[in-house]
């Protein structure tokens, strides 16, 4: 379990090794979702707990906040970092895309912010027994939460065609030996089932050519791996619904704010939020507008905001971290 420590009017959260969890992108949050007093926030991927906690110190007096995470255990890690904040404070065990259920449970109409933060907490991935990473040994199952009836990724990775595991890796991990790596997978299950990381690993290791893998900067099996975690938890799904309904949900002037790591996670809120700021789509020669549509959201981040040096030095799994804010039009 990790441990709770105040350390300059913040919560120092801890694991096991001492280590500190420090949310990534965390002023750029604070300053493009301006918490105020008596706000409504929702934090879709609450993990430790880091974000929230910050927002609802920054914003002062009567702001509330709703914490939705798939996966439970964080949930009571965030539960215990968050007590101080009392009734102001509302957990769910629920992936974000059914935000709009937990809203309504809460009976709020809108929220004055919103966050999700796409990316994995190193908690989850200096887990062993969680099996998401290549370094540790253990069960190859890469599942948030485990009461959402997801497959764990051994089924996958023993069942799954050799064309669909190409496709997957290919396009998730954007990975250019897919079809090596896909081809090792099968091969090496016809010998025996596929049940740890650390075989996982080693499997897709040996299908990079030697002297590709002797120059390869990541470990080879980065990219399957995540891929095969994005598939397990249907992740770019979950992210395409929260995009789809959030401007709906946000007060005027509300922000929203997506944190992702991988380029098809940007791509998605970069046209998201494009769309969602557009008005009018009828054609250019048609002479009056007939399609009613106006514009929901202003972009705030016309470009996506990346850590600064400091962060990336002190926590290098933030490099890929890119922030994008959006707000509600009136």
């Amino acid at each position: 379990m990790a441990a709770n420590r105040k350390s300059g009017g913040r919560t120092r959260v801890e694991d096991v090794a001492g280590r500190a969890h420090v949310p990534v992108l965390l002023d750029e949050v604070l300053e493009y979702l301006q918490p105020k007093p008596g706000g409504r926030y929702l934090d879709g991927t609450l993990g430790l707990g880091g974000h929230s906690e910050e927002i609802l110190r920054a914003a002062g007096e009567g702001a509330q906040l709703l914490g939705l995470d798939r996966d439970e255990r964080a949930l009571e890690r965030a539960e215990a970092r968050l007590a101080e904040f009392g009734t102001r404070v509302t957990l769910m065990n629920v992936p974000f895309s059914r935000f709009q259920g937990a809203l309504d449970e809460m009976e709020w109409d809108t929220v004055d912010g919103a966050l999700v933060d796409l990316g994995i907490s190193s908690f989850q991935l200096d887990e062993a027994g969680r099996g998401f990473s290549f370094a540790l040994d253990g069960p190859l199952d890469m599942r948030m939460g485990r009461t959402g009836g997801e497959a764990p990724a051994s089924r996958l990775v023993n069942k799954g065609s050799v064309d669909q595991l190409k496709r997957i890796i290919w396009r998730l991990g954007e990975e250019p030996m897919a079809g090596r790596i896909a081809r090792a997978i099968f091969d090496a299950r016809q010998m025996k089932p596929i049940e740890t990381t650390l075989e996982l690993a080693e499997i897709v290791s040996n299908a990079y050519p030697a002297a590709r893998r002797a120059k390869a900067r990541n470990h080879p099996a980065t990219r399957t791996f995540m891929a095969l975690r994005m598939t397990v938890n249907q992740e770019l799904d979950e992210l395409e619904t929260f995009l789809a309904h959030i401007p709906d949900r946000l007060a005027p002037g509300g922000r929203v704010a997506v944190i992702s790591f991988h380029s098809l996670e940007d791509r998605l809120v970069k046209r998201s939020f494009r769309a969602a700021a557009q008005g009018c789509t009828c054609p250019k020669d048609v002479p009056q507008c007939v399609c009613g549509k106006e514009p929901k959201l202003r972009i705030v981040t016309k470009k996506p905001v990346g850590p600064g040096d400091a962060e990336t030095a002190a926590n290098p799994r933030a490099r890929s971290a890119k922030l994008r804010v959006a707000e509600r039009l009136a």
